[in-house]
């Protein structure tokens, strides 16, 4: 029998006052307009330059472009919410948002494992570099995170739409996301609740522990560097290390503990959808000085040109 009666579903947003609201508005919208340009110029310079061609500068371009997909899946609604006083999402909208949510959030936790393969290689393997991590296996990596993010997407949304929903319909949110649909199914949910939590939870604690452990062998590896490529590395795997918090790190607090009380849970879900995705390849940008150089210069010629 089919339950789900629900059509639609009630968002309690970040708060109910106006005046936070449209505070929260201009500081959201002042932070897309620097740093959304900011990453399609990542994106831009890295195509552009030739001497920007390893696999290091492949896999940001590609960071970004993820990126900026993921902050295109529940920051526009949020934004559009501000200035409504009932915010609603249909059923089928909010489906489509967990979906996109988790595709593409899977999909940077498995690049930022290729990327770390990628460090490791260059680190600890610095005369096999060349053949293990060529052009083509670089296409090929970066085509199994996405399809990996995809893989997860799909199961996560397989089991929300079989979910029953009767009521009630309220999200205290400002997206859709797994753990609070199946707290508003109607029937027992616990199984499939475990079972989410062994795809979602399990997942993203997975990622965390095996980047954690990858950049601790390297940068014990680095002991035996001279000064001058152990000043290098470590300045790109610090870079690393702080996306590797940035982005798993709220990420684990939210899908680690699901059976749990989260009161600020709204507030790291802000962080992990909306601030660091964004924020990631600009960390990785302002700590490398040949893409800042090239990015002055794309942006020097430009303006000469206007």
């Amino acid at each position: 029998e089919n339950y789900t009666v629900v059509t639609e579903f009630v968002l309690l947003g970040l708060s109910q006052n106006h005046e936070v609201q449209m505070i929260l508005l201009f500081f959201f919208l002042l932070f897309y307009m620097i740093i959304l340009p900011g990453n399609v110029l990542i994106i831009l310079t890295i195509r552009r330059d030739s001497q920007l061609g390893s696999p290091m500068y492949f896999f940001l371009a590609n960071l970004a472009f993820l990126d900026i997909c993921y902050c295109s899946v529940t920051p526009p609604k949020m934004l559009a919410d501000f200035f409504s006083h009932r915010k609603i999402i249909s059923y089928s909208a909010c489906m489509a948002q967990l979906f996109f949510l988790h595709f593409l959030g899977a999909a940077e936790a498995f690049l930022l494992m290729v990327m770390a393969y990628d460090r490791y290689v260059a680190i600890c393997k610095p005369l096999h570099y060349t053949r293990l991590v060529n052009r083509g296996i670089c296409c090929v990596l970066v085509g199994a995170a996405w399809g990996g993010g995809f893989i997860h997407g799909i199961i996560l949304f397989a089991f929300s739409i079989h979910l029953p929903f009767c009521g009630p319909n309220i999200l205290d949110n400002f997206f859709c996301d797994i753990h609070q649909l199946v707290k508003l199914a109607c029937a027992n949910t616990y199984t499939v609740e475990l079972l989410m939590f062994f795809n979602n939870g399990v997942v993203i604690i997975m990622c965390f522990t095996l980047l954690l452990i990858s950049y601790t062998i390297l940068l014990v590896k680095l002991r035996t560097q001279s000064s001058k490529a152990k000043n290098k590395v470590a300045s790109t795997c610090v870079s690393h290390i702080i996306v590797v918090f940035l982005m798993t790190g709220p990420a684990v607090y939210i899908y680690g503990f699901p059976f749990q009380a989260a009161p600020k849970e709204k507030v790291v879900a802000v962080f992990h959808t909306v601030i660091f995705p964004l924020a990631n390849p600009m960390i990785y940008t302002l700590r490398n000085k040949e893409i800042k150089g090239s990015m002055w210069k794309l942006v020097s010629k430009y303006i000469l040109w206007c």
